[in-house]
């Protein structure tokens, strides 16, 4: 990409579950439009190398934190704040999915599905928003799921989370609204990522089939036929964090291949 398209020049962006699938690849296409990164995420060694393979393209470090853990949030944010100044992007990128039938979904897996794809979103928003308004301008975009617009099986608690991710970015995109802080949400349909191969470990384990079996039936799901790809995903995440795209208000954009289709 070439300097005149680097439009996020010197503007911090901090991607939550940054090391690897979707949240390096809008590291990755952040960076190429001039942003100064920060990655967040739980594994150190994972972050390491994130950082590694980004180096020399731009300015990047990584915090280590547990985005379901406000005090331990609260910290890594001031800590990137020192390091590059007030968060001006947040990507809301970090999750898990655990499949399980409802009537086996105990206390303890419903409160961590809620803590790591809710809560943690919450909690950095919350440690994000205040430097924005400051500064009079951000970009809050939470990287929700197709599973947070309609429902899937076997994944209620993650489906309950991720309505609830589309839930908040919509309210708080009203209460930004004139204070220059955009509030979106991308939803992803299957994706090529490692929640997708717990998925296909997960089928294989639970009906015998294949490895490819596997994929084809997550897969169908999607029109076209095939498994998104993070760098899909991360196009339209840059594309929000855009100047431009200020007019883009609580949105939640599907990325599914028409799996997903506003009445």
């Amino acid at each position: 990409m070439n300097d005149s398209a680097r439009v996020l020049e010197g503007r911090h962006a901090l991607v939550t579950g940054g090391a690897r699938g979707i949240g390096l690849a809008c590291a990755r296409a952040l960076q190429q439009r001039g942003a100064v990164l920060t990655l967040l995420g739980r594994d150190r060694a994972a972050l390491d190398a994130a950082v590694a393979s980004l180096a020399g393209q731009g300015p990047v470090r990584a915090v280590a934190a547990d985005i379901a853990d406000q005090a331990s949030v609260q910290a890594a944010f001031e800590q990137a704040g020192q390091d590059a100044g007030p968060v001006g992007i947040l990507v809301n990128n970090a999750g898990q999915a655990v499949s399980q039938r409802f009537e086996r979904t105990d206390a303890a897996l419903w409160q961590t599905m809620l803590a790591v794809n809710l809560t943690g979103t919450y909690h950095c928003t919350q440690a994000a928003l205040p430097g924005m308004l400051a500064a009079g301008w951000g970009r809050i975009i939470n990287v929700a799921s197709t599973a947070g617009l309609i429902g899937y099986a076997y994944v209620s608690a993650y489906c309950a989370a991720k309505h609830g991710v589309v839930g908040l970015t919509r309210a708080l995109a009203l209460e930004t609204a004139r204070k220059g802080v955009t509030v979106n949400a991308v939803c992803p349909g299957f994706t090529e990522t490692d929640i997708v191969r717990s998925a296909v470990d997960n089928i294989m384990q639970k009906t015998g089939r294949s490895a490819d079996q596997a994929r084809a039936e997550l897969a169908s799901r999607n029109p076209q036929g095939r498994l998104v790809q993070p760098d899909e995903v991360a196009e339209a995440v840059a594309w929000l964090a855009l100047p431009s795209s200020a007019s883009v208000n609580g949105q939640a954009i599907a990325i599914d291949g028409g799996e997903v289709m506003p009445g």
